[in-house]
């Protein structure tokens, strides 16, 4: 009976945080993407080599579909997330602050974090 305990207590509060190398990635993608939607006057274009050629032209020729793509990636962000709240039902997590740190993480990070918590896989009971 303990043992079964165990598990469905370690079932319940289960949380992997993403890889650091796609944490970083994320948030300084977003951030300069943010940057560049918020005030694309002072974004360091010269700095980014192509990446900065090819934004300042977005910027400049497509910025409706640049600023469109920005609110379009959080919004997938935030579809993720609800659906990591989802998975989280589904499999045995009900820890409200763990169920917490999977909204958050997912929405700030998207499928890396998502692609974790779709991978878990938690033992039935038998």
């Amino acid at each position: 009976m303990a043992a079964a305990s165990a598990v469905s207590q370690s079932r319940s509060t289960y949380f992997r945080r993403s890889s650091s190398f796609w944490m970083v990635l994320i948030a300084a993608g977003m951030g300069l993407y943010t940057w560049a939607v918020i005030s694309p006057s002072s974004f360091p274009y010269d700095l980014l080599g192509p990446v900065g050629t090819a934004t300042k032209y977005v910027v400049e020729n497509h910025n409706a579909y640049f600023r469109g793509g920005y609110w379009l990636a959080w919004l997938i962000h935030l579809g993720e997330a609800l659906y990591a709240l989802k998975l989280c039902k589904a499999k045995g997590i009900t820890d409200s602050s763990t169920v917490l740190q999977w909204f958050v993480q997912t929405f700030l990070f998207g499928i890396a974090s998502l692609s974790l918590l779709l991978t878990y896989n938690p033992q039935k009971k038998r």
